[in-house]
């Protein structure tokens, strides 16, 4: 009798262990399809923040580009400036002056007096 008997107690330690395991390894399956989802989305996340500062370093360049342009005109404009010619038409608008050899003509256009109230002036 002890042989039935020590078959069954193997068969039941066995079935136990292939639950175990099993549950052990249903357990590793959850833990692993976890981490797969978080670098799923961690990817994910990671790829569009790559696409947005692409975006971004674009942007830049084209300001970096624009401000590059707006400074060398800036710069030949105050060469423009700093030239004897340009001087020369800033005395001759602004300051009224005159070249050799030139005759200046200022013409003062009338300024017109404000309108007042007649009856004030009557009293």
């Amino acid at each position: 009798m002890e042989k039935p008997d020590l078959i069954q107690k193997t068969k039941t330690k066995n079935k136990k262990r292939k639950n175990t395991i099993r549950c052990y390894y249903s357990f590793l399956t959850i833990v692993l399809l976890i981490c797969l989802a978080q670098i799923g989305i961690s990817a994910f996340k990671n790829i569009t923040k790559s696409i947005s500062y692409h975006g971004k370093i674009k942007k830049m360049k084209e300001l970096n580009e624009q401000a590059y342009a707006e400074n060398q005109r800036l710069k030949e404009e105050l060469e423009d400036f700093s030239s004897m010619k340009s001087l020369e038409a800033i005395a001759r608008n602004n300051l009224k002056m005159a070249g050799e050899n030139e005759v200046l003509v200022i013409i003062n256009k009338p300024k017109q007096e404000p309108v007042t109230d007649t009856k004030k002036k009557k009293k």
